[in-house]
């Protein structure tokens, strides 16, 4: 995944897996349309990147869980030809009991991991498919498939982002333009700040750098892997789960009720 005059969008770009995810494709050759709420951080890791990689890095400000923000960046993402890669990295936390938690706090993390998401996606899926190239990185989380009892919406949107990946890929299987979905777990960054869980709480060696989570993930990129899950050693054990859930697809629907329901 090398390039050169094409850019790479990197959402959430202002710390942690999005200014790593904006470092290793700016060392790649993109030029960079970096996004986040924080404009001064923004600002600071572009002109590092300027500096060190001579790459041009955009700046865009928006807050993606105010539909109009997102929609200043859906319309970039729709009419700059010059870009191949989007990172679906911005996302947000939550970890209390449903019967504790605030219904506004959890819509506005549904709009930031899934409707933004969604949308950032659709907006930019046209121009790859027509240029003929371009890669969509999304990231999930571990916590798509370890459901914890405080995480049911942060569970249930990461799970969204996975589910969603996997239709574009059968969408996609014929098309050059390629749909990652990468589940770290647990990762050294801001992300914990406010989430509910104290990241000191967890083991260390649970807890991974920001860098190797991209690394890991960029190398699973390169390798074809669909989902990538930058620590589980065997990547057996996810296509043994994959096939032991695709044995229950011709049971799905069916004409008649299990014989165990029926009298």
């Amino acid at each position: 995944m090398t390039t050169q005059n094409k850019s790479a969008v990197v959402t959430g770009a202002s710390a942690g897996l999005g200014a790593a995810y904006a470092q290793r494709l700016a060392d790649r050759g993109y030029d960079l349309i970096l996004v986040a709420r924080n404009t001064a951080r923004l600002e600071a890791l572009a002109s590092d990147l300027r500096s060190r990689t001579d790459r041009t890095v955009d700046v865009v400000t928006a807050d993606l869980t105010d539909a109009s923000q997102i929609a200043v960046v859906e319309e970039r993402l729709r009419t700059d030809a010059s870009i191949e890669v989007l990172v679906n990295n911005a996302g947000g936390s939550l970890f209390a009991p449903v019967a504790a938690s605030d219904a506004a706090i959890s819509e506005a993390l549904i709009n930031l991991n899934v409707t933004s998401l969604t949308r950032l996606t659709t907006a930019v899926l046209p121009g790859l498919i027509a240029r003929g190239r371009g890669t969509v990185v999304n990231v999930s989380s571990a916590l798509a498939l370890n459901i914890l009892p405080v995480s049911a919406v942060y569970s249930g949107t990461k799970s969204y982002v996975l589910t969603f990946t996997q239709a574009l890929q059968q969408e996609l299987a014929e098309s050059p333009v390629t749909v990652q979905a990468v589940l770290p777990g647990a990762v050294r960054t801001e992300f914990w700040d406010g989430s509910g869980l104290d990241l000191a709480a967890l083991p260390d060696e649970w807890i991974m750098s920001a860098d190797d989570a991209v690394d890991a993930a960029l190398a699973g990129l390169d390798a074809g892997e669909p989902v990538t899950i930058p620590s589980l050693p065997e990547i057996g054990d996810w296509e043994s789960f994959e096939k032991a859930r695709q044995a229950l697809v011709p049971n799905l629907s069916q004409r008649t009720p299990a014989a165990r329901y029926r009298g």
